[in-house]
């Protein structure tokens, strides 16, 4: 059984829906620190032909705080909102998939979730649900807090053993923290992700990479999306 732990991400790319594609469980990992210059509360969506980072406010984020504990400004949040449904209209209105994608995106950011641990997951999951992804959720803070406190390939091995699971799924820039050694010491199979980014048509012009999913589903139908999901290999 094929395992991925992740921090939450606000809308995220592309290659973070091929890792969840690529195992049977997901654990959003939000109770590791939150990190300040990260993709937790921010992503880039296509304005005037390049990547336009869009930052959700938060209120007094450090790298002190856990991701769970991490809250939204709502002070500024609301206004933000707007300004930022006003962006994506602006970019996307004549896009093929513009009116589910836009909808899709409201519903997200007009629900009740006050932590960005709460709305990045939530962002996630319509899109999972959206692309109909048969991959299971889970919450490190909810269904393994057991291991809180364990060093950081530890608790992964963990994890891993308390799910049942014995192939352990980590982005590539894992390879620079774990060893795969120490994994199969335990029966767990440690693999990297190698996303591939397959460039498709944004209005006529020179292809922008990496901007958050909202991006893609923009512009493709969902058979060709399911296409992208499975454009990467495990190393």
């Amino acid at each position: 059984m094929k395992i991925a732990i992740m921090q939450p991400y606000l809308f995220p790319y592309l290659g973070y829906f091929q890792l969840i594609n690529a195992v049977d469980t997901c654990v959003f990992y939000d109770d590791v620190n939150f990190i300040k210059g990260g993709w937790i509360h921010r992503n880039r969506i296509l304005l005037n032909n390049n990547g336009f980072l869009f930052t959700v406010p938060l209120l007094n984020p450090s790298s002190f705080k856990l991701i769970k504990d991490t809250d939204i400004n709502m002070k500024l949040f609301f206004k933000w909102r707007e300004k930022f449904f006003k962006s994506v209209e602006q970019s996307y209105k004549k896009a093929p998939f513009f009116e589910e994608t836009f909808h899709l995106v409201k519903r997200v950011l007009e629900g009740e979730q006050t932590t960005i641990a709460k709305i990045a997951m939530e962002s996630i999951k319509e899109i999972s649900n959206y692309l109909a992804l048969k991959t299971q959720f889970e919450v490190s803070s909810m269904e393994y807090s057991n291991s809180i406190g364990y060093e950081k390939a530890e608790r992964l091995i963990a994890i891993c053993k308390k799910k049942g699971s014995n192939h352990y799924i980590n982005p590539s820039g894992g390879k620079a923290l774990y060893e795969k050694n120490t994994f199969k010491k335990e029966g767990i199979t440690l693999s990297f992700i190698k996303n591939e980014l397959i460039p498709y048509n944004q209005f006529g012009n020179p292809f922008v990479k990496g901007l958050s999913m909202i991006d893609v589903l923009m512009f493709n139908e969902k058979s060709r999306i399911s296409d992208m999901l499975n454009e990467y290999e495990l190393l």
